[in-house]
């Protein structure tokens, strides 16, 4: 066996290996994809499932703290936290799965406060670079009424954030597929060149 044919097989290996990361890599932002998809088509629904499975999750792990803290006789162990943190992550389970709508229901409404106040601040640079006569007073005014429609937008309407979030998430998964598939590409003559 040569040199070459020796080097070759360990690097079509792992070329291999890499090649079956990228499908996998591809596979996941296929996956971000369609939550963002469901979460901009139905976003109440989705804010309650994603509430439900927060809160099963923190549920199940505080118990699995709990029952671990008492089996391993964390008692006489002044730095195991294990029962504090079980008793705690329950707390936080049953908070979501009883409040968590409200809780994107409260975020959602700061948001748009926080662009509302931003717009009128910018409305309010407008006034003043108009009364100073500098022209570009009518593009700030624009640009903050259409921040300030977004920030009502956001305000009022419960699916506003969440379908924002959706869409950010789709974006994303286009964008690493995009990448991934430009990897693997690469990655064919990256192999051809450590081959020969």
């Amino acid at each position: 066996m040569t040199k070459a044919e020796i080097i070759k097989r360990p690097v079509e290996q792992i070329g291999g290996d890499i090649k079956k990361s990228a499908w996998s890599a591809i596979i996941e932002s296929l996956a971000v994809m369609v939550l963002g998809i469901l979460f901009i088509v139905w976003p109440d629904t989705m804010i309650k499932v994603l509430a439900y499975i927060v809160g099963a999750f923190f549920i199940v792990k505080g118990g699995f703290q709990i029952i671990t803290y008492f089996m391993s006789g964390g008692r006489n162990d002044f730095f195991d936290n294990g029962l504090l943190y079980g008793v705690v992550s329950i707390l936080l389970g049953i908070t979501a799965l009883v409040i968590g709508e409200d809780i994107a229901g409260v975020f959602r409404v700061i948001i748009g406060v926080i662009i509302i106040y931003e717009s009128l601040v910018r409305i309010n640079t407008a006034t003043k670079l108009a009364t100073a006569g500098i022209s570009t007073w009518k593009y700030i005014l624009l640009l903050a009424l259409v921040m300030l429609v977004l920030g009502i937008f956001v305000t009022f309407n419960t699916g506003a954030v969440v379908a924002l979030i959706g869409g950010l998430m789709v974006a994303t998964g286009i964008i690493g597929i995009i990448g991934d598939v430009m990897f693997i590409q690469h990655i064919n003559m990256v192999i051809e060149k450590l081959t020969k």
